[in-house]
């Protein structure tokens, strides 16, 4: 091997080791978190949730009430590059608006870029009280 096949060798390695850093980069680190908490439906701070299609996030988790009634908590770190995603009621599904990734109501992905899930969360009605939990 010469000194210019050596040179473009080595520069195409180099090059393909920084695209592949920059792909990985770009990949949210995200990992659900432990969960625990409650909240009061009755607060006009979560009056949203009494409506089908309302939402609010609290503690990064998002909390939809979706059409059949129930609810829908997932993390609400978008795990392509971590913006907080939204509640679409009019679709059902969670969406990022940084760069569109879709989730559906269990964190599935229904539309890149993001590649991972969204971590899914235990909802409990009692009363006026949704029992978040890991």
């Amino acid at each position: 091997m010469n000194r210019q096949d050596f040179l473009n060798y080595m520069g195409l390695a180099v090059g393909g080791g920084l695209v592949s850093a920059c792909f990985q980069a770009c990949e949210a680190k995200t990992t659900g978190q432990a969960v625990n908490f409650t909240l009061d439906l009755n607060n006009p701070a979560n009056a949203a949730l009494k409506t089908i299609g309302g939402a609010v996030v609290v503690n990064n988790v998002i909390v939809a009430k979706t059409s059949s009634g129930g609810y829908s908590a997932l993390a609400s770190a978008c795990t392509h590059e971590g913006a907080t995603v939204t509640y679409s009621g009019s679709s059902q599904q969670f969406v990022c608006p940084r760069h569109g990734a879709e989730f559906s109501t269990t964190g599935a992905v229904l539309r890149g870029p993001a590649r991972t899930a969204l971590t899914q969360y235990k909802t409990e009605l009692r009363g006026n009280s949704l029992k978040i939990y890991s």
